[in-house]
């Protein structure tokens, strides 16, 4: 009996925990105490508690139902990123915590965002922190961001680390968004050419086979390679179809799922023409960028340095910055473990070195990612004007080489006449 007793009080606990954790919105209508109709909406865990509140405001109920949450669109950074923006405004502004995540859900047009930060903020009114709140969604929520949040909980600054997090999602967004861009352009044309050739092959060809067979004659060669190609499109079209879709599909999987698919491409990644040159500095501003943040918010560097390989988005610079760490864990400094690793540019190095000497390495490694991020802009716009030429000579190619080689037997058969 004892032993129970004891337990009680954790078990009671627990189900209030569990029941915070439960919450939902729910409308209401009544009459106040003077017969007029009143409408509303309230967060709980169940009618009766919405009934027992109502009660005691004076508030006869009428009517109460749930709240349907609509199936949204998946959660994706750029939604933490406006979510961040938005928490950091209302704080400054000097709204407090729970009603800023009450204004934020409310205004979120994705539903599953709106439930993701109820879940939240039911967490934190039961007590829990802010950091230890985030901690349990790290699908949404990765060390980075949960340390930062730390740190200025901890030190009391947690509208301005909230602002400095905001910022850094938001050029790391765009960074992405802009590489993001400047390769969707050449895929979509090489697609669109595939989709192309592949009904001139199995639907128009076909038909000037026909009409080169009553000629009786010999066909020029690269029109005897245009129709072999034309009945092997004809004949193994979902083969064919079925074998890309199929191979991009599963590599795609592998690439997300299997650890030696990703270091593989990620080294290629890099070494990639042109593409590769966009990648490395894209990589370069995202590591400088994150590690100014950290370092500005007070985190030690070797624990700063635990987020910053992750971030970079590439795992080659992930295993340079786990490098980094064990030297600088070691009494190395920060800018000579970054020269052992021989994949920082003399730029980055040497703006590390002046920012060990004067105290100020948040503030040079900043100059260093702005420098880069500005770097992937002028790249972007300089690889969007030059595919644009590369692309229709790419096309009138491959489109023009067919219509010359079907047309090849009407001219000779033009001149024989």
């Amino acid at each position: 009996m004892a032993t129970a007793a004891r337990s009680s009080p954790r078990s009671s606990t627990s189900t209030s925990s569990s029941n915070n954790s439960k919450e939902t919105i729910y409308d209401w209508e009544g009459r106040d105490r003077n017969g007029k109709t009143v409408r509303g909406e309230m967060r709980a865990s169940g009618e009766n508690q919405i009934q027992a509140s109502l009660r005691r405001q004076g508030i006869l109920v009428t009517k109460i139902k749930k709240r349907r949450m609509r199936s949204g669109k998946a959660i994706k950074p750029k939604d933490i990123a406006i979510f961040t923006r938005q928490l950091a405004t209302m704080m400054k502004a000097g709204v407090p915590l729970l009603q800023a995540f009450d204004i934020v859900g409310r205004g979120n047009a994705n539903p599953n965002v709106a439930r993701l930060l109820n879940d939240i903020r039911s967490d934190v009114e039961t007590g829990t922190s802010l950091s230890s709140a985030f901690r349990k969604y790290p699908k949404y929520f990765d060390s980075l961001y949960c340390n930062l949040i730390e740190a200025g909980e901890a030190a009391g600054i947690l509208e301005d680390l909230l602002d400095r997090l905001a910022t850094y999602m938001e050029k790391t967004e765009a960074i992405k968004s802009k590489i993001k861009s400047a390769l969707m352009y050449p895929t979509s044309v090489v697609v669109v050419a595939f989709v192309v050739v592949a009904i001139i092959m199995i639907f128009v060809i076909p038909a000037f086979k026909e009409v080169f067979t009553s000629f009786g004659a010999d066909l020029p060669a690269p029109t005897l390679f245009v129709m072999a190609m034309s009945e092997f499109f004809v004949s193994y079209w979902w083969l064919i179809f079925g074998g890309i879709g199929g191979g991009f599909y599963f590599f795609m999987q592998a690439w997300k799922r299997n650890e030696k698919v990703q270091r593989t491409m990620d080294r290629l990644l890099l070494r990639v023409p042109i593409f590769g040159d966009l990648i490395n500095k894209s990589c370069i501003a995202r590591w400088t960028r994150t590690l100014s943040t950290m370092f500005a918010a007070g985190v030690p560097l070797v624990e700063a340095l635990d987020s910053v390989g992750g971030a970079s988005g590439n795992s080659v610079y992930a295993d340079a910055t786990a490098k980094v760490q064990q030297e600088v864990s070691t009494g190395t400094s920060l800018t000579t473990a970054m020269t052992n690793v021989q994949i920082f540019p003399s730029m980055v190095l040497q703006m590390t070195a002046i920012g060990e000497e004067s105290g100020s390495i948040d503030h040079m490694l900043g100059k260093a990612a702005d420098f880069y991020e500005q770097e992937v802009d002028d790249m972007v716009a300089g690889l969007s004007s030059l595919m644009e030429p590369i692309i229709i000579v790419f096309l009138g190619t491959i489109i023009g080489g067919i219509v010359v080689s079907m047309y090849l037997p009407i001219f000779k058969l033009g001149q024989v006449v």
